[in-house]
């Protein structure tokens, strides 16, 4: 959803656009300080100091290409939504861009009299234009979030239905400031009579403005900007009404849909002939070339995982030992991708005998199940080391949804919708449900939400984001 064009939009993107070009800039300026100028690098016994001429040209090329990248990605779209950290894999992903295609044109169009660029500038560019934008993007981020929480909202939004998904709608658009929108109130998405009203327990009978049959004079009445359909349980002939209603008074119409509930953003339209086919976009890791980029990503950091952390294994392992009978390694066997089964490894954190008179349950604060030095590894995440090893055998990846045991998948995929489409990866050591706090005894529904929300998005940069954040994040590590 986007406010009406108006200056506050207008200016944040040409002032980012301005911002993002003096950071390129100044990047540039400051590779070539620390390399000739600092000190810091010693030059060669023969080595002359090139003529800055080109370097302030080659600095005054990048700064318009780095806003033509970044508007090709998208970063200079406004209201610009979501946290922070959600635009940080478009802006690395900006950034390599350009300084590559700075790089590329360096060699085509030099001038001959001019020596060849500084190898090491051009490495050191590429650290100091992204630390910059970073740092630039970041204020300017602020910056929005606090003029849109003082400025007046300029749209009215009205949406249509009673439910869950309407309530948490509402709340949606409360958190997001830069919108500028605020609620008018709710419809029942039917007439009184028809069938029971049954309101969300968030919503108050003072938020319903009306009924369906009412919507028409309810758009005129309440000075309505936006509508929002969030029950699809209405008839095709009274959606058809309400989009021409809405067309005739040029008031943006929009749909949460039905299809895939949480899965909105892999909607594709396809055409056989003249007639339209709605439809789920592949997924990223679908690509073959993508699924070969995370495997070697996956193999890399396997191996460098498991060397760091033998020190620490070796160190646990006569700890365990010692806590309770029995072996240091926990075999368990889970659901992979495709819901196939493979054996689990981790650090033993409870007897042998923990779930014999249970049988499988989760987890909780405080267990009482857990053994000393198994309290110390869960609290460090350091119990699931091991898993190294099934990420480099190809049973898991480094980042991907969590795998669980073939009892609870049994229950989920039956009770919690969608629950299987995690399944169409590799799962992960860590996730971005997990970096999340939804890990232990917490909602299914949610971690779905973010494992989807991974799996629609994934990208080198968003694996590289979630393992950074992992060794932050020990929310619900119990």
């Amino acid at each position: 959803m986007q406010p009406p064009r108006d200056n506050f939009d207008a200016f944040c993107s040409i002032l980012a656009g301005l911002a993002d070009a003096a950071a390129a800039f100044l990047g540039v300026m400051v590779a070539v300080w620390i390399r000739f100028d600092s000190g810091w690098i010693p030059l060669h016994d023969q080595e002359i100091l090139p003529p800055r001429i080109m370097y302030l040209a080659a600095a005054a090329v990048l700064a318009p290409l780095l806003v033509i990248i970044f508007r090709q990605v998208g970063l200079y779209i406004r209201p610009q939504l979501g946290p922070f950290g959600d635009k940080l894999p478009r802006i690395v992903r900006g950034v390599s861009i350009t300084l590559g295609t700075a790089l590329m044109l360096s060699f085509i169009v030099r001038p001959a009299d001019w020596p060849p660029y500084s190898r090491t500038v051009a490495l050191m560019s590429f650290f100091s234009v992204l630390l910059l934008v970073l740092l630039e993007r970041f204020a300017l981020f602020r910056i929005e979030l606090h003029w849109a929480r003082r400025t007046a909202p300029i749209r009215r939004i009205l949406i249509i239905g009673v439910d869950d998904l309407a309530a948490r709608l509402r709340r949606a658009l409360e958190r997001e400031p830069r919108l500028r929108s605020r609620l008018a109130g709710y419809v029942l998405p039917f007439e009184p009579g028809t069938r029971p009203i049954t309101l969300a327990a968030a919503i108050t009978p003072k938020l319903v403005k009306g009924h369906i049959g009412e919507l028409e004079s309810l758009i005129e009445e309440e000075n309505i900007d936006d509508v929002i359909l969030a029950d699809m349980s209405i008839s095709h002939k009274r959606l058809t009404e309400i989009l021409f209603h809405c067309e005739r008074n040029l008031i943006p119409f929009r749909m949460v849909p039905d299809l895939y509930r949480v899965l909105t953003s892999r909607v594709r339209v396809n055409h056989i002939g003249d007639i339209p086919l709605l439809g789920m976009a592949a997924w990223p890791l679908d690509a073959f070339w993508n699924r070969v980029l995370k495997r070697l990503e996956d193999i890399a950091g396997a191996l460098v995982g498991l060397v760091l952390s033998a020190p620490i294994l070796l160190l646990a392992a006569p700890l365990i030992k010692r806590s309770s009978p029995g072996p240091v390694f926990y075999r368990q066997v889970r659901c992979g991708i495709g819901g196939k089964e493979f054996t689990i490894f981790k650090l033993r954190t409870m007897p042998v005998d923990a779930e014999n008179a249970t049988g499988p349950v989760w987890a909780t604060p405080d267990d009482p199940r857990r053994t000393r030095i198994g309290e110390f590894l869960r609290k460090w995440n350091l119990d699931e080391l091991p898993q190294f090893w099934n990420v480099l055998v190809g049973d898991m990846s480094l980042v991907g949804p969590r795998p669980e045991r073939p009892h609870f998948v049994e229950q989920f995929k039956n009770d919690v919708g969608h629950y299987m489409t995690r399944h169409v990866s590799r799962p992960g050591m860590t996730g971005w449900a997990q970096v999340n706090g939804l890990r232990g005894d917490t909602s299914i529904a949610d971690r779905v939400q973010h494992d989807l929300y991974y799996l629609e998005n994934w990208s080198l940069s968003f694996d590289l984001k979630i393992l950074i954040q992992t060794f932050f994040n020990r929310q619900n590590a119990y």
